[in-house]
């Protein structure tokens, strides 16, 4: 969801183009004058013609932020280190970022194989509407400038040439302030004491976030976010009924207070785990917070009257793999050597630590990548995404577990 790119939560004192008509005229006239009398040209691909690709646009959670880490260790990044210094790597010649801190990884869930290609425009900190500054992120809308241009945009100029069938989108979840809900639960863990806990779902600048005026306004832009999306395919040249919408919620990324493993008493919680909440914060978010931000986006549908969308529920696809949940652990907890181990996948979180300066620093992490589905949780949803795809005729349901160990190299998943 979130792009944390200053590397500055508090630290307590002991932790850490579109020029196409002309040419598009003289290809037709070619293109005719060479084809005998009578013969059919060559159909290109375009709108129902053709490989058929699957698109997904949004943010964090879809573009494979912290999708270069299977699981998590606090003795060396090697051990959970799956994809290597090029995770994000998305440019034409796999040499860098196309857009940097996009953070599209090669992990990422709309990559499905089986004969499907597939294009990833997510960028990890996007909101509904394109912003700028130290780095571009494009928004659902149809900006064109010269740092880049909206996913709405660039959507459309690949879809007219491409056979899109399904586009997934993750949206909103920077518009409710997700980074800064974040940072201000840690912050509040780090800088109070067990014995004067200071909550972070009490504070204004969480609770604006979620006044019944601001869910309002922000279903509202995710409506409009998803009409974008759609007027980019009708504008390729699409009918509604020649793709679908797959638009998916959040998963919780760590279990209430009673499920986390590690004493909210000192600062072990953060400093071990990195997952710095009180229990009544960590409740907070799965029985407030992430519900209200869920409801939002599938009432959005409704509102924006995309009729060709089904929804991918992904509210409980990491439970039992949450950050420092109980019955999961760092890879020196469990006794594995590294991810490549048998059953790490089953013994390891599925989601990334929570990183402040003292734990990123110098090394290899981001500080975005922070609280994030990590490789084994994207490809946990990349199984869930290709049965939604349901081999051309999509459908929605709920990304559940359905048993330990992997299938074909990704978690065990079902679509119900």
């Amino acid at each position: 969801m979130a792009d944390h790119t200053s590397r500055a939560l508090p630290v307590p004192r002991r932790p850490r183009r579109l020029r196409r008509a002309a040419g598009l005229a003289a290809a037709v006239a070619a293109t005719a004058a060479l084809t005998p009398l009578g013969a059919s040209p060559a159909r290109a691909d375009g709108p129902g013609a053709g490989t058929p690709w699957v698109v997904s646009v949004g943010d964090s959670y879809i573009s494979g932020e912290a999708g270069r880490w299977a699981g998590s260790s606090n003795d060396s990044s090697a051990r959970a280190d799956a994809l290597g210094a090029s995770a994000y790597n998305d440019n034409a010649t796999g040499t860098g970022e196309a857009i940097e801190r996009c953070h599209r990884s090669r992990s990422a869930e709309i990559h499905i194989g089986n004969g499907v290609s597939s294009l990833n425009l997510a960028c990890s900190g996007a909101t509904t509407a394109t912003t700028t500054g130290d780095y571009f992120k494009p928004g659902l809308d149809f900006y064109s400038g010269t740092a880049g241009v909206g996913q709405a945009r660039a959507l459309q100029t690949f879809a007219s040439t491409h056979n899109v069938r399904m586009v997934a989108v993750s949206i909103g979840g920077n518009d409710f302030g997700f980074a800064g809900v974040v940072q201000q639960c840690v912050q509040d863990f780090l800088l109070s004491p067990s014995w004067w806990r200071d909550y972070c779902n009490d504070d204004s600048s969480v609770t604006a976030n979620f006044t019944s005026a601001n869910v309002a306004a922000v279903r509202g832009r995710i409506a409009g976010a998803l009409t974008n999306v759609r007027t980019a395919m009708r504008n390729a040249g699409y009918s509604d009924g020649q793709w679908t919408m797959l638009v998916q919620t959040y998963p919780s990324p760590l279990p209430s207070g009673g499920g986390l493993r590690y004493s909210q008493s000192g600062y072990t919680r953060q400093n071990t785990g990195g997952c710095g909440f009180w229990d009544a914060d960590a409740t907070w978010a799965n029985t407030t917070a992430l519900p209200t931000i869920n409801g939002a986006v599938t009432g959005a549908i409704s509102q924006a009257g995309i009729a060709n969308a089904k929804v991918l529920d992904l509210a409980a696809t990491m439970n039992g793999r949450r950050l420092c949940e109980t019955g999961v652990g760092l890879y020196e907890e469990v006794g594995l050597a590294s991810w490549r181990s048998s059953g790490a996948v089953d013994r390891t979180e599925w989601v990334n630590q929570i990183r402040t300066i003292t734990t990123a620093g110098s090394s290899p992490y981001y500080i975005q990548e922070s609280l994030h589905p990590n490789y084994w949780g994207q490809l946990a949803v990349r199984s869930c995404v290709r049965q939604a795809y349901n081999a051309g005729t999509p459908r929605g349901g709920s990304c559940v577990r359905s048993a330990n160990g992997l299938v074909n190299g990704e978690p065990a998943m079902t679509l119900r």
